[in-house]
């Protein structure tokens, strides 16, 4: 692992990034979730709204205030372009990704805030696959478990999963690296870039609740071909 001093007490602050796309139905009540989150640090929330179309910047008019900040996408650039932009805008010692659609629950932030907090890991991901869970459709079960082990043999890792929205990073780990994806290829392109930079992702079990197809799940087949190429091609570029 690469040299990195992990003191408790340099984190003071959590910026939580929400990138949403038609989520008119759940981003209240992900948001009122996210406040309630008993954590031990300042928790600022800054949610990018990639251009959405029912009314979702409605409701995120009304829940702005002090401790959520909302940027808007003029035009839908994807999932992976919302995360990078709230990225310039997040200045907390540590930063998580948080979905917008209720799959992921923030009464897992203290989970996940753990290993960091005791100085044992930079980096950590939530795993679906190794806590409590409503079973996904077959064929996103099937894919995750096969980017996983495509990650564990490109990057000699043990990840149960890869594709995850809960990242959770000590923000220097971060620090100068170039993230490009627009849509759900961030995934395997930040978590490539980590692991080559040397960090352990250290996993804990998070509570998910899958969407069907006509609930709003909005990742297909083909964001999995995307992940496998990223992959494929982060491992060998140059830069990370």
């Amino acid at each position: 692992m690469p040299e990195h001093r992990l003191d408790p007490k340099d984190y003071r602050t959590l910026s939580v990034i929400v990138p949403v796309y038609n989520e008119r139905a759940t981003v209240a009540e992900v948001i009122r979730r996210a406040r309630a989150s008993r954590v031990p640090l300042v928790v600022d929330l800054i949610v990018v709204d990639d251009a959405s179309t029912d009314g979702t910047d409605k409701v995120l008019a009304a829940l702005a205030d002090s401790s959520v900040r909302v940027v808007t996408h003029e035009k839908n650039l994807g999932k992976g372009a919302a995360i990078r932009t709230a990225l310039e805008f997040a200045h907390g010692d540590l930063l998580l990704i948080q979905d917008a659609d209720l799959e992921y629950d923030p009464e897992d932030w203290p989970r996940l805030l753990g290993p960091v907090l005791k100085g044992k890991a930079a980096v950590v991901y939530g795993s679906r696959f190794t806590g409590e869970r409503k079973n996904m459709l077959p064929l996103h079960w099937f894919g995750n478990r096969i980017l996983a082990l495509v990650t564990n043999i490109l990057y000699a890792s043990t990840l149960s999963d890869m594709e995850t929205c809960y990242k959770l990073f000590d923000r220097r780990v971060l620090e100068n690296m170039v993230l490009r994806s627009n849509r759900f290829d961030f995934e395997p392109e930040v978590t490539a870039k980590v692991l080559r930079r040397g960090y352990r992702i250290y996993e804990v079990p998070i509570s998910y609740a899958g969407r069907e197809i006509d609930q709003g799940k909005k990742i297909t087949w083909r964001d999995g071909f995307g992940a496998l190429s990223a992959l494929v091609r982060y491992r060998f570029t140059k830069s990370y």
